[in-house]
């Protein structure tokens, strides 16, 4: 998996832990939102036999995902209620490329860097959360991350070479790191 350039994560975990039913509703729209790009690669890229089936197995993974958080909100007595997002994703999305293989290329890497970070979030938090209950569910989420992250990356490789491929992950991961560093004033997953 990716190694992502260090972020604040001793300012962001107090930030979250603080309003942890909150950072829920989040992650409950991030697992959506996961889902959503996954369904929009099978439509963009249809006549990719493999990326079509690995997008399948993510957007179901993802939707039972957003049910599990469903179900954690529901047992904390918590409604879920739309929230305004963090600007993250769209920061990221607009550093795709327009021209195609680019741009599929570019779609592969951000979907997948958005992974590899809300994988080093869900170790943060399986490590430092006092609450049992919340820091199992993400231990136990962590694996498909990393997963997801390394299906996307090995897609992107369908559309240009090893060496373009990783070239341009690390070009996406410092602007990422860039984007996260900035942070956000609400308590979110990618904040």
């Amino acid at each position: 998996m990716l190694h992502l350039q260090s972020t604040s994560s001793e300012s962001w975990l107090t930030q979250v832990t603080e309003n942890l039913d909150l950072l829920l509703i989040d992650h409950a729209h991030c697992e959506k939102k996961a889902a959503g790009v996954a369904m929009n690669m099978i439509f963009a890229y249809v006549e990719n036999e493999d990326l079509c089936r690995a997008m399948t197995e993510i957007v179901n993974e993802e939707l039972e995902h957003f049910h599990l958080v469903l179900e954690l909100l529901h047992e904390r007595g918590v409604r879920f209620c739309r929230i305004k997002p963090s600007k993250y994703g769209e920061k990221l999305h607009a550093l795709v490329r327009k021209n195609e293989p680019e741009r599929a290329v570019d779609r592969l890497l951000v979907a997948g860097l958005i992974e590899a970070r809300s994988c080093e979030r869900f170790g943060i938090l399986r490590e430092r959360l006092e609450d049992p209950r919340l820091a199992n569910f993400y231990d136990q989420l962590f694996e498909s991350e990393a997963r997801h992250h390394s299906a996307y990356v090995r897609l992107a490789k369908q559309y240009a070479d090893d060496a373009t491929v990783m070239r341009r992950l690390e070009e996406l991961a410092a602007a990422e790191a860039e984007i996260i560093a900035v942070g956000d004033e609400n308590p979110r997953m990618h904040s």
